[in-house]
């Protein structure tokens, strides 16, 4: 930096720093002549000997330097507030984009939640009727209770579902006027087909249930097992798991396979969960598979 500088004996330029300003300012003053101008800081002199052409080149030197640096910052500035906009619209971006992605994730997620707690039952199962309705309480209060038609044989043996030979012995002919018995006299009674009833309670080929050791032995209800269906005036729709064959009633209504009765359902673990209540032994597998 040059902050002093002589042209001739009696000129002299001196290179000062105001308060206001950062650029230098040149101020010629004769020889012999004390100048001190208010506010001014001589940082330091030196003494060369120069021509006017000299002075004009450090002059546009100087407005240059201080012009480029200023450049320099200002572009500095900019591109350290673009690069902090842009930095800051990554992160938003960033953010915005993982937000949307777990919002899309529990979406997805409930739809298919949803969509499987609510169809996946109804495309499991197929739907079938019976083949004429049954009135078990009508039935339960003419012949007395359950024993009448689902009786056991001399040899202990469980008649279960009762004959068309067996019905005959009240249906021999037409009672009422129902549609139901119309059907039931002329489309079994008259050809002595047996009526092809769909069991609810129907188990696997490989389990064996002896009713003989739970009623006559364990002294048990059939409503433990089957519910209040000696209540019931019609028959319910009969739902059939298309992958085993078998009734809904023995997984249960309920597609997480949980009860609030005893006999919402008839799986294993139901059996065995009694077994160990009753006896406290959920007993040997040859008890029931065969």
């Amino acid at each position: 930096m040059i902050d002093y500088v002589s042209i001739t004996p009696n000129i002299k330029m001196i290179v000062i720093f105001t308060e206001k300003s950062e650029k230098p300012v040149f101020k010629e003053v004769s020889a012999g002549q004390d100048f001190f101008p208010p506010a001014a800081y001589i940082i330091q002199f030196e003494i060369f000997f120069l021509n006017c052409q000299v002075i004009s080149y450090i002059n546009n030197l100087i407005d240059g330097v201080f012009m480029s640096e200023l450049e320099k910052k200002t572009e500095h500035g900019s591109m350290d507030a673009a690069e902090e906009c842009s930095s800051g619209g990554q992160e938003a971006g960033g953010d915005s984009g993982v937000g949307l992605g777990v919002l899309f994730f529990i979406g997805a997620f409930a739809v298919c939640f949803l969509s499987g707690w609510l169809l996946f039952p109804s495309l499991l199962y197929s739907k079938k009727e019976q083949p004429f309705n049954f009135n078990h309480e009508l039935h339960v209060a003419e012949t007395g209770g359950c024993e009448s038609c689902h009786y056991f044989r001399d040899d202990g043996s469980f008649a279960g579902l009762p004959s068309t030979s067996s019905c005959m012995e009240c249906h021999e002919s037409q009672l009422g006027e129902t549609e139901d018995e119309a059907v039931f006299i002329t489309e079994y009674v008259e050809t002595g087909k047996e009526v092809p009833w769909l069991i609810y309670s129907e188990q696997p080929d490989c389990v064996f249930f002896s009713h003989a050791a739970h009623v006559t032995g364990a002294q048990m209800d059939c409503v433990d097992c089957h519910g209040h269906i000696g209540e019931s005036t019609t028959t319910k729709t009969y739902e059939q798991n298309r992958l085993t064959g078998y009734s809904r009633d023995i997984w249960g209504k309920n597609i997480w396979g949980i009860k609030k009765n005893p006999w919402d359902r008839m799986k294993m673990d139901d059996c065995a969960e009694c077994h160990e209540k009753e006896t406290g032994s959920k007993g040997a597998c040859f008890q029931c598979h065969k």
